[in-house]
């Protein structure tokens, strides 16, 4: 079916639902360390209580993505899973910063990560169904402008209630700051909120052939042919998509040393901080969501330049580009002293997230089958999952054995694995 051009706002209001999910990530990236670590964790415990993020994607992504390419209904094919998963993730977001125990916020982290991928995975399938092939870095952009817009207000929340509320960031031993309360109720509300606006905001196409639609779907249901199609399609999966399987697998194991050890190594590597309750680990820690609000800040900025060098250039030659400098300004983390100069490093990291945000589902895009683009996203997720399953298996380790208990070393690692995949990056082949 030939797909209309959408106009601007119409992008804009398909896309405004990220701002929600986002509130989500940003708030979990940032202070599920520091959640962990308050109520007892130690450094070296703190990947394998991480583990339960990629771990549910790698599980709700691909099953989302086969029911949601399968669904029709009265809200459309991809927005009864936007609007399940908000009311899910705001329970959650509510939920756990009232964990009273380690096990209890690790088994919170399961389930707000479940229910923030059950929304998010069909916005990256509503791009592609929506959007013609020459808007769909467009439409990717979009999305990572309000990635990084969302994620700026939710990273900066506990500084914001501290610094302008004047609420507590320290509480007794064992007992979550009000500051990181309040942020999650904020964030719960804004979830809700932005996924509600796209849904109503928002019309999907139906099936073309809505007989053969629903004949296909009556003798494909069931859970082992569902199981079987998933799989079939992982086995089958585009040429460009195993290229860039490796590309996503090192990009987004930099990141996830990233989120997990910021906090720690700003603390002790630049505030000489060591002991979690301490008021000079929880300053540190409000810095680092505001670092995590900069880096936020500038991928949405450079969320709109990015596809206009990307036509002059290539989407590929684009977020090679990016990871270097990304990459680059993870490594400077080890030689900055001063925790204002760090802002200077976020830019480098928001060019590089606003790049992996956009550009490798843009190139995606053009490869898959329109049918199966909702399973396919799914499963393009086990190369942003399983990266990260394996940095929790070893980062741990390598923080203990190897690097003495210092978690800067662990952001240099992510910085080169960043390299690695920008050099992966141009190998990639980028055709619709």
């Amino acid at each position: 079916m030939h797909k209309p051009r959408l106009q601007f706002w119409q992008i804009w209001n398909m896309s405004f639902g990220f701002l929600g999910i986002q509130f989500g990530f940003a708030l979990q990236n940032a202070n599920v360390s520091r959640i962990f670590e308050t109520l007892g964790a130690s450094i070296d415990e703190l990947p394998i209580l991480w583990i339960a993020a990629p771990t549910t994607g790698l599980l709700v992504q691909p099953i989302v993505g086969y029911l949601s390419d399968r669904t029709w209904s009265r809200l459309g094919r991809r927005r009864p899973f936007f609007l399940a998963g908000a009311i899910l993730s705001s329970i959650a977001l509510i939920a756990m910063p009232h964990s009273p125990a380690l096990w209890v916020a690790a088994g919170m982290l399961w389930m707000m990560d479940a229910s923030i991928n059950i929304s998010m995975e069909p916005f990256r399938a509503l791009v592609a169904d929506l959007l013609p092939s020459d808007q769909r870095t467009s439409g990717f952009a979009v999305q990572s402008f309000f990635i990084g817009t969302g994620a700026v207000v939710a990273s900066a929340l506990p500084y914001i209630f501290t610094n302008f509320f004047g609420i507590a960031n320290t509480a007794e031993p064992g007992i979550i700051p009000p500051s990181v309360k309040y942020s999650f109720y904020v964030g719960a509300f804004a979830f809700i909120t932005a996924i509600t606006w796209t849904v109503l905001k928002t019309k999907e196409y139906p099936p073309p052939d809505m007989e053969k639609f629903l004949k296909e779907r009556e003798e494909t249901k069931g859970f082992m042919k569902g199981a079987a199609d998933i799989f079939s399609s992982l086995i089958s999966m585009p040429r460009t998509m195993k290229q860039l399987a490796v590309v996503q697998f090192f990009s987004w194991f930099a990141l996830f040393a990233m989120w997990i050890y910021t906090t720690n190594a700003v603390a002790n590597h630049i505030y000489g901080a060591t002991d979690a309750s301490s008021k000079e680990y929880n300053d540190a820690g409000d810095w680092v969501g505001i670092l995590f609000a900069a880096y936020n800040l500038f991928a949405a900025l450079f969320a709109f330049l990015l596809p206009v060098i990307a036509a002059k250039t290539s989407r590929k030659t684009v977020h090679a580009l990016s990871l270097v400098i990304g990459g680059l300004a993870l490594i400077s983390f080890y030689y900055i002293k001063d925790p204002n100069m760090l802002i200077v490093s976020e830019m480098g990291i928001g060019l590089a997230w606003a790049s992996i945000l956009a550009m490798p589902y843009a190139i995606l895009a053009g490869s898959l089958p329109p049918e199966k683009t909702g399973v396919y996203m799914g499963i393009f997720n086990f190369f942003i999952v399983i990266p990260q399953i394996v940095a929790a298996g070893i980062l741990g380790f390598f923080v203990k054995r190897f690097f003495e208990g210092e978690s800067i070393y662990a952001l240099i690692l992510g910085g080169a694995s960043m390299i690695i995949a920008a050099l992966l990056t141009l190998r990639v082949e980028d055709k619709d």
